[in-house]
């Protein structure tokens, strides 16, 4: 690897994993398309869809560790969210993992972007009133925590991406999660999930190492930066942040599915 080369993909990862720790995912929905176009558009060899799915499930997994110990303290964490949804999510993302070896690269992006374009749906879904709520007596419905988990766990287990970025919505607009608990728990779940994925996509070889350590060191690093500031911003702002993100990626990998 050259220099350069170490540099960008450190770059990216660094973007990537301040912006999910503040908005409260593991990052690949940004660094999904990140590592799928921009190495190729400044010369150098472009990752294939199982490559950086790999590479991703790898680097989530640290990056989630930044995240939640930053986010350890304040009362933000609820503990029965991240077992109910953390088990079933796990058993789903092992899953996803492994059958992804069995999809092609087309179908591995389709995948993709419909997890993303049900985010981005739910995201904009009206949440009146979701952090009035007194953090100590939040309550939502196991089975369903459990259940749309499992299924999420599957999808995302297929991409790498540990699911935070559909965690979120779904938290917030089906089980009425508020937001700060939203986005410290969904890490907490999603590091979880990102083990499963990880063994997945280590046991069919999907994962590229040297770009997966620069991601890591680059998620250690800016993960718990971002943490810190999303504790201090509105959580209105960064529901919309997430929004547009999200938003983002879906219209660019659904374009690249339809362009060929």
């Amino acid at each position: 690897m050259s220099l350069l080369f170490i540099i960008v993909i450190f770059l990216l990862g660094f973007v990537g994993s301040f912006v999910s720790g503040m908005v409260g995912i593991g990052g690949s929905i940004i660094k999904y398309p990140m590592l799928l176009y921009i190495p190729p558009l400044l010369g150098f060899v472009a990752f294939s869809a199982h490559e950086v799915s790999g590479i991703s499930a790898v680097q989530v997994f640290f990056a989630t560790i930044g995240g939640v110990w930053a986010y350890r303290k304040g009362g933000y964490l609820n503990g029965q969210l991240v077992l109910y949804m953390g088990g079933s999510i796990l058993i789903g993302s092992f899953i996803g993992a492994y059958a992804s070896n069995f999809f092609s690269e087309a179908g591995v992006n389709m995948v993709y972007a419909l997890l993303a374009t049900i985010a981005v749906v739910m995201m904009f879904v009206p949440k009146k009133g979701l952090d009035d709520q007194d953090l100590t007596r939040v309550t939502f419905s196991k089975p369903l925590a459990s259940g749309l988990s499992f299924v999420v766990g599957i999808g995302s287990g297929i991409v790498g991406a540990a699911g935070a970025f559909i965690l979120v919505p779904i938290m917030l607009v089906v089980l009425k999660i508020p937001t700060r608990m939203t986005i410290a728990t969904s890490l907490a779940v999603t590091l979880i999930s990102s083990i499963g994925a990880t063994v997945g996509k280590v046991a069919t070889g999907q994962v590229l190492y040297g770009p997966a350590l620069i991601m890591i060191v680059a998620s250690l690093i800016a993960a718990p930066i971002g943490a810190k500031a999303g504790q201090k911003v509105n959580t209105k702002l960064l529901q919309s942040i997430l929004a547009v993100i999200i938003l983002a990626t879906a219209i660019q990998i659904w374009i690249q599915i339809f362009s060929g």
